[in-house]
């Protein structure tokens, strides 16, 4: 029996509480692949949960959706410079949702006559020896280092993870020599008890004393105040007491590019969504007088302006505070500013706990004027929601029947899940619909804390990757009613975001592990958002009527049968159809067509436990 550096390393993984590990192997890995086949053989089974990952961007979107669910980091395994490239836009995914994910990718052997066990004896070795490997990723990751000994391992391993599980949390790159992982280790080495015990992350950080008192008789004084946010509800302390401290203080909240359900789309202060294009920014920042930023990833655009032709950002007399949980300087962003008054570093359920305290539960001020006003706004807000929502599709100029919109489509998932009797706590949404982002936290209508999230970043093709991944960590954490896992996880996408997530990979792996989930594709046709970019800059250019295709952002006139990928990429064992309002017949309205296809897409996932995919097809760019 040889034991290697290699089963230390897999060893320390499992020690130290890691237990899925999503891998892609290669050259680099002789000695990880003997070892696990050392553990069947000896245990009868493996240590660590490995799942096959046949492309490396759905392998790191998985173990970030596991990271996400479970709070607690999955492995990745690649091979040398090329799968560490091939991790792809994940990697930012990862930075900048503040994901911890510990990645690991073996290197090209230096030895090349056998000096050593693992030495060059393949062709590639030669050109997969780069200069600086973890030079690749090292601006994204919040470690990197180099195993250089089987002695070290135990301690490289736990170095990682402490500083990926301390804000901002984030993703830790290892990586090692063939030659150094096929080293061979005496067996003492994994008799050793190896633990995360004094290797604590960092505890959440609170505001000083003075910032408390500042911001809270700021609030307390403030006669339009306004709190901005994007992710705090990734912290689910946060969340209940986000919503205690708005009804005590009659505080509006706007919530801008979410990545997390930051508060109930029911609660009566909640003012709308945005993803900041111009004229979506709530009107309530330009007359506020106090506004307070609590992890938010941009509360505004100060270019951006409204129909009226003002600009949307707080006026100069405002005073601004700025709270966030790791990075309150944003300094992973070459330019980042808010002109603010106080830019603190603390844990939102920490500081927004501590602000509640300092201004009591029953505040002196009478805020009744302000409390109506607000919660007229939010009831308007709320009844064109469902005015959006409405059927039936009119005809449309062309006098064809008009497509499906995305509230129709969400609205109708919505009601879907409400009639099977899913709970909100067995239901998990996974929004990365890009052009449509604001309506599916709109239309969705989240209520609980981690019932939709998304990436957190900006590379298309997390969602299907995070799919699996989000499941398996459901089983782990025992989520839901039944602490069993979800009952149902459904993404959300566009249809050009499908084609990022490498569907062919995601659902051969959705098969291969058992984790059904429902994807809707929002299909448009294309890019809707290079269009909507170039409309930015250029309103009245040469390609403002100009249709996707011939702004080489279309897929047509031929667009893949997206829903089929899935099913040929499972052999079989997906489900899927493709929709528009063209299918409707004389006796089946495209309303009952559009709720009988997802109602049969929810019950395919639900009770025969596997994925389904409907391709909604919309108005075409």
């Amino acid at each position: 029996m040889v034991l290697t550096t290699s089963s230390l390393f897999l060893h320390t993984l499992a020690q130290v509480g890691i237990d899925h590990v999503f891998v892609n192997w290669g050259s680099d890995h002789p000695a990880m692949l003997e070892e696990l086949e050392r553990q069947r053989a000896t245990n009868g089974t493996h240590a660590l949960t490995i799942v096959t990952s046949p492309n490396e961007m759905v392998a790191l979107s998985a173990a970030q959706g596991y990271a996400q669910v479970t709070g607690k980091p999955a492995a990745v395994i690649v091979h040398v410079d090329v799968g560490t490239q091939a991790l792809a836009g994940a990697v930012h995914n990862a930075d900048r949702g503040r994901v911890p994910i510990l990645i690991y990718a073996g290197a090209s052997p230096l030895t090349s006559e056998g000096e050593l066990p693992g030495s060059r004896n393949e062709w590639i070795h030669w050109i997969q020896d780069v200069h600086d490997q973890p030079t690749i990723v090292r601006q994204y990751m919040r470690y990197a280092a180099q195993i250089g000994s089987p002695a070290s391992v135990p301690h490289q391993v736990r170095r990682a993870l402490q500083i990926a599980m301390s804000e901002p949390k984030g993703p830790v790159y290892l990586w090692g020599r063939r030659e150094t992982m096929e080293q061979e280790i005496d067996s003492s080495l994994l008799d050793r008890r190896i633990t995360l015990t004094k290797w604590p992350s960092v505890e959440p950080a609170a505001l000083p004393n003075s910032a408390v008192r500042q911001i809270a008789d700021a609030l307390l004084g403030a006669t339009a105040p306004l709190l901005i946010t994007s992710y705090l509800g990734r912290n689910h302390q946060a969340f209940p007491t986000l919503v205690t401290l708005s009804r005590i203080l009659a505080l509006p909240v706007f919530l801008t590019c979410l990545s997390a359900t930051n508060l109930p789309t029911s609660h009566p202060f909640l003012v709308g969504f945005s993803y900041l294009a111009p004229g979506t920014q709530t009107p309530l920042l330009k007359s506020a007088d106090v506004v307070l930023v609590v992890d938010a990833e941009v509360a505004w655009i100060p270019m951006n302006k409204d129909k009226d032709g003002a600009y949307e950002r707080p006026n100069e007399t405002a005073q601004v505070y700025v709270i966030d949980s790791g990075d309150p300087l944003k300094r992973a962003i070459g330019m980042h500013h808010y002109e603010a008054d106080l830019v603190c570093h603390a844990d939102a359920a920490v500081a927004l706990t501590q602000l509640r305290e300092a201004i009591g539960t029953q505040p002196a001020n009478d805020w009744s004027e302000r409390t109506e006003r607000i919660q007229k706004l939010h009831r308007e807000w709320k009844a064109q929601l469902r005015a959006a929502e409405s059927f039936p599709i009119a005809p449309s100029i062309s006098g064809g029947l008009t497509p499906y919109t995305t509230p129709q489509i969400v609205s109708t998932l919505r009601k879907v899940i409400t009639t099977r009797g899913i709970a909100r706590e067995n239901t998990l949404i996974l929004n990365e619909s890009i052009s449509n982002y604001p309506l599916i936290w709109s239309h969705m209508q989240p209520e609980i804390p981690g019932e939709i999230i998304a990436s957190g970043g900006s590379s298309l093709g997390w969602a299907l990757g995070a799919g699996i991944g989000s499941i398996l960590g459901g089983r782990v954490t025992k989520k839901g009613k039944e602490v069993t896992g979800y009952e149902l996880v459904a993404a959300i996408v566009g249809d050009g975001t499908f084609l990022f997530g490498v569907p062919a990979s995601a659902y051969w792996m959705a098969r291969r592990y058992q984790t059904p989930f429902l994807t809707i594709v929002l299909n448009n046709g294309g890019w809707k958002s290079p269009k909507l970019s170039m409309l930015g800059v250029h309103p009245r250019g040469h390609g403002a009527n100009a249709v996707g295709d011939q702004l080489t952002v279309g897929f047509g006139p031929d667009c893949p049968d997206y829903s089929q990928i899935a099913v040929a990429a499972s052999n079989g064992w997906a489900w899927g159809r493709k929709i528009s309002v063209n299918l409707a017949t004389e006796g089946k309205s495209a309303q009952v067509l559009l709720q009988e296809t997802i109602a049969e897409a929810v019950r395919v996932v639900v009770e025969d436990q596997r994925c389904a995919v409907v391709d909604c097809v919309l108005e075409n760019i």
